[in-house]
């Protein structure tokens, strides 16, 4: 197995846009989470979300792909931003480098429809009844429907674009693992290059649900927090308030390099990916098991395949969505695999500073993690005031702390019961 190692990230994130800015901000406990702007929120249940600033995305679209962006949805778009960073940062010209052995492995999922796109498509199909009529369909969408339309809505179009804009010919896929995508799409990268199937890998993910009819689906779902507290406090995770997360939305990607290429260029090594372990709940569509048995599952499978042992890792970024289910799940993973040494472990969530970026979130973790691991800094968990028994670690509560890192996980628990966990190490040669 070859040693893969993290020579680029970049991430467009609601508390900031490229590494430095999103890692600045973390450190210093900073929110991106506030009121919606995109579109009118004000009938909606809920009115507040990680939102990522406006950006200019034609920097990261050489011209002979700017005609994409008519079928480039706002989750691509964050994805694509996010990796032109990630490229940059690495220093590679990826010109340079043989096509087909550059991979693309992206997390996603559900790609919301664009209300307004299709509002004339259905009005067209509604009669004076005010119903919906199938038959009077194809011809409303004749007229008004664009003949790519199709293509913004598939999940495996952010890997596409990325590759379509950097030239990678190599692997290329799309995860769709609810909120543990992002984690298993870094996870799997790592294992292509370390099976000699791609030299370079962008992995990641990207992922855009701030959509009015989302926000009620999530809302009815019981998922999203009602609290009427300032925006920048209502993402609480482990917090003994906490009621629900908040919806965010972004891209992370990293520039995963087998070692000895990485080397040769002089590129700057920013960690060292060493294993990943999946699993599966089997247990509810709507909650996680309390019992913590699959995470831990995925946990204990990261360690093995990154061959450490439990009383090796440091540090944990935790999943930590802020829902009292979740973190209480979590907490109780973490003392499954630790043990005793749960109570040492430090661990944190940065959701409590840019919510919940559901098939984007691991990914941005994953680049949080990094750089942790070569910076020497614990990201806090903000809104920590009010302890609850049941949780009852150290989540490094509303300050980083400086500490050194050697081995590290991220972990990540999706909806209907998806678990993933990584390891990662600082890079000492």
């Amino acid at each position: 197995m070859r040693r893969v190692v993290v020579t680029g990230v970049g991430v467009v994130a609601p508390n900031g846009f490229g590494r430095e800015a999103f890692w600045s901000a973390c450190v210093n406990g900073k929110s991106g989470v506030g009121p919606i702007r995109s579109f009118d929120a004000s009938s909606l249940p809920v009115g507040i979300a990680g939102e990522v600033p406006e950006f200019d995305i034609t920097p990261f679209l050489p011209s002979v792909h700017r005609k994409s962006l008519k079928i480039m949805g706002r989750g691509a778009r964050f994805g694509v931003a996010a990796a032109g960073l990630a490229v940059c940062d690495s220093g590679l010209d990826l010109s340079r480098e043989n096509p087909e052995r550059v991979g693309v492995v992206m997390g996603g999922g559900l790609v919301p429809i664009d209300l307004p796109e299709v509002a004339p498509l259905v009005s067209g199909a509604i009669n004076g009844d005010g119903r919906l009529h199938l038959e009077r369909l194809g011809n409303a969408g004749k007229d008004t429907l664009f003949p790519l339309w199709l293509l913004k809505y598939l999940p495996n179009m952010t890997a596409a674009h990325i590759s379509l804009v950097h030239g990678a010919q190599g692997p290329n896929s799309t995860i769709v693992t609810a909120c543990a995508a992002g984690t298993q799409a870094v996870g799997e990268a790592f294992r292509l290059i370390a099976r000699e199937d791609a030299d370079i890998v962008l992995a990641g993910g990207a992922d855009s649900r701030l959509d009015p009819l989302l926000l009620l689906a999530y809302s009815a779902l019981g998922a999203l927090s009602p609290a009427q507290r300032s925006p920048e406090e209502v993402s609480r995770p482990f917090d003994g308030q906490r009621d629900g997360f908040v919806l965010g939305e972004g891209g992370g990607v990293l520039v995963l390099e087998e070692l000895e290429h990485a080397r040769r260029r002089g590129a700057v090594i920013y960690a060292e990916v060493l294993g990943l372990g999946t699993s599966f709940d089997a247990y509810a569509v709507t909650k996680p098991d309390p019992e913590a048995r699959g995470a831990a599952r995925a946990i204990r499978w990261a360690l093995r395949e990154a061959r450490v042992d439990a009383e090796d890792i440091d540090y944990i970024n935790a999943h930590g969505t802020s829902t009292r289910l979740n973190d209480l799940m979590e907490t109780v993973a973490v003392k499954r695999v630790f043990g005793a040494g749960a109570r040492r472990l430090p661990l944190s969530s940065i959701k409590s500073m840019v919510g919940h970026l559901i098939g984007a979130a691991g990914a941005v973790e994953a680049a949080a993690l990094a750089l942790t691991l070569h910076d020497g800094v614990l990201p806090p968990t903000i809104n920590q005031t009010h302890p609850d028994p049941s949780c009852d670690l150290d989540y490094v509560p509303n300050h980083a702390r400086e500490m050194p890192v050697k081995t590290a996980l991220s972990t990540s628990f999706g909806f209907g019961g998806q678990n993933a966990a990584l390891v990662m190490r600082r890079f000492a040669g």
